[in-house]
């Protein structure tokens, strides 16, 4: 008995259905790519560099202590009776300390405040009220739901992003590569093989489906004899002998059709010989194909629509966290640089016009600077 004759049979009582569950399972067992191996995806992916707190803000961060350290330490000097003449000008140094503590330490608290009351109180309260942010969720995911599908994610700029980076192509490629791999292998044909002779088995099993076929054998054969007697009065002849009527000799032969295709099944192992160069020579219209399916899948999203219920969903403490993990250095960056320009209205609130003329130097020495680099 041939390995295909040992194959066990499929479930007769829905055939059909076990034949299919078992075809998806032998292409899903054999085509399955080597999972060992990253994808250009998960490679790219593992080269992005974790990012690395700003330098900006590092250097920022000690300046409110500083100041309060100024501050605490102005109580017990703070240049009392210290003052001196330049170009004419008399300047007093007296409670310089206790002046630009005091500013730097309101820029940074005020600016504290401020960004604290984006997000805070997430609930409303009956006096402190709610967040920016918590209180205007629905508009915020709204206008950023409208601004992505717009000018971030729309359909138009996703297909024309598939034809720029020529990925059908490429994984067209790697698949086509892929299949010629698998289909070479003995393990897969022989799989095959033994998945079409189960179905097979099964299909000539069912009465309904030899009486279908041997009717229409039948119809064809008459046809096909109508003016033809001696052909007619010849096959006749032969189920006369035979014993058994044309009906039952093709019913007979049905059930001998997994014998029959046994023994011929060398077409399969030349059209899996074959099958990479017809799908190689037809590359271009089924990339074609693909891209439209990709095309019309795309054009159906709506992509306003899926932002805006996924932010819907986003409880206020979520919708927080998500938008300071974007912006958390920012934000802090904007705290203690308060702290600098407050130190800097304190210095102005010391010697206005002395503060003034240094600021307006300074400040425009670095944007004439800037401007040349740029240039």
């Amino acid at each position: 008995m041939s390995d295909f004759q040992k194959t066990p049979k499929l479930n007769t009582e829905d055939p059909d259905r076990d034949s299919i569950k078992g075809l998806g399972e032998l292409l899903y067992r054999h085509l399955q790519p080597d999972t060992s191996e990253k994808t250009d995806l998960q490679k790219s992916i593992a080269k992005v560099p974790v990012v690395e707190k700003m330098l900006i803000l590092s250097v920022l961060k000690p300046i409110p202590w500083i100041l309060l350290a100024i501050f605490s330490f102005s109580f017990f000097w703070d240049f009392q009776g210290v003052e001196t003449t330049i170009f004419g000008l008399t300047l007093n140094f007296e409670g310089i300390l206790k002046i630009i503590s005091v500013s730097g330490m309101i820029g940074f608290l005020t600016n504290w405040i401020a960004i604290t009351m984006l997000f805070r109180p997430l609930k409303k309260r009956p006096l402190l009220g709610q967040g920016l942010i918590p209180a205007h969720k629905e508009r915020i995911a709204y206008r950023l739901a409208f601004a992505v599908s717009e000018d971030l994610i729309n359909p138009d700029l996703i297909n024309q992003k598939i034809k720029d980076s020529k990925a059908i192509q490429k994984y067209r490629k790697l698949t086509l590569a892929h299949l010629k791999k698998v289909t070479t292998t003995i393990e897969f044909r022989k799989d095959l093989k033994d998945w079409l002779m189960n179905y097979l088995r099964s299909i000539v099993q069912k009465p309904e489906f030899r009486r279908s076929i041997s009717e229409q054998l039948l119809q064809e054969i008459e046809n096909s004899l109508k003016d033809k007697v001696l052909e007619k009065a010849a096959l006749k002849t032969y189920t006369f002998f035979r014993g058994q009527s044309l009906n039952e000799l093709i019913e007979e032969l049905l059930q001998n059709l997994p014998v029959t295709a046994e023994r011929n099944f060398n077409f399969l192992d030349e059209y899996l010989d074959d099958l990479p160069r017809k799908i190689y020579a037809n590359s271009d219209h089924i990339d074609e194909m693909i891209l439209q399916v990709l095309n019309r899948l795309v054009n159906q999203l709506n992509v306003q629509k899926l932002v805006e219920e996924n932010l819907r969903k986003y409880d206020e403490k979520k919708l927080e966290n998500m938008i300071r993990n974007a912006t958390n250095e920012q934000l802090k960056t904007i705290q203690y640089l308060g702290a600098v320009l407050g130190t800097i209205g304190g210095f102005v609130i010391w010697e206005l016009v002395i503060s003034l003329i240094f600021l307006s130097t300074l400040f425009g020495s670095v944007y004439l600077i800037d401007r040349m680099l740029y240039k």
